[in-house]
């Protein structure tokens, strides 16, 4: 079984948003919601130690690869342990499942939604904010940008329009803790949502000048 101090290794070179700081936030938060939905923990353990091994963007850059390059990544990892094919199947499953904006791997087992929904949590909350801040920065991206209608709209900027932090947080971060598969999960993201959405709320307030 891959460890914590083994998965170190894999992503010293990942950006400070996928690092393995959030390797380990990702690993102690789906170890809790494996436990609460009887999922395999075995299984759990190792898609989240791989799940963004392979595949990373040091300028933090857009990976849109990376959950299939890691799948591929923890089957060689897996497979020079000794697992077994079904096993390691079960890994990639649960990695390829991971991504939000992946439609195609959709999440099947107990084990798959645990992952996504631990890889969710950890966008929400004040580490979610701190997150889609930092991910900005390295884009070169504004914290907030009023965004366009169009934007509002489709979800896609316009030609020249930013894609800020507060453009991520209507695009994407608004709208996890509704993808969330697991119960366990659901309680979990209740007060991290809630937190995200008054620092979003005030964020726009105050640029806007009106607090």
């Amino acid at each position: 079984m891959p460890t914590l101090e083994q998965a170190h290794a894999w992503y010293v070179d990942g950006d400070p948003v996928h690092d393995f700081y959030h390797i380990e936030r990702v690993y102690r938060l789906a170890e809790r919601l494996a436990q609460a939905e009887k999922a395999d923990i075995e299984i759990v353990r190792a898609s989240a130690l791989l799940h963004d091994a392979a595949g990373s963007s040091p300028g933090g850059k857009e990976r849109p690869d990376h959950h299939l390059l890691s799948a591929d990544f923890a089957a060689q990892i897996l497979s020079a342990e000794g697992w077994t094919v079904e096993r390691i199947a079960a890994v990639q499953h649960c990695i390829r499942g991971h991504r939000f904006r992946s439609r195609e791997d959709q999440p099947q087992t107990i084990e798959a939604k645990v992952m996504f929904d631990a890889d969710k949590l950890d966008v929400l909350g004040a580490i979610g904010v701190a997150r889609t801040i930092a991910y900005a920065a390295l884009n070169n991206q504004p914290i907030f940008a009023e965004p366009s209608a169009h934007f509002l709209q489709t979800g896609k900027t316009l030609p020249g329009e930013p894609h800020s932090s507060y453009h991520e947080y209507l695009f994407k971060l608004s709208k996890v803790k509704s993808r969330l598969f697991t119960r366990s999960a659901l309680k979990i993201a209740e007060e991290r949502a809630a937190y995200m959405d008054g620092f979003y709320a005030q964020l726009a307030a105050e640029t806007r000048g009106e607090r």
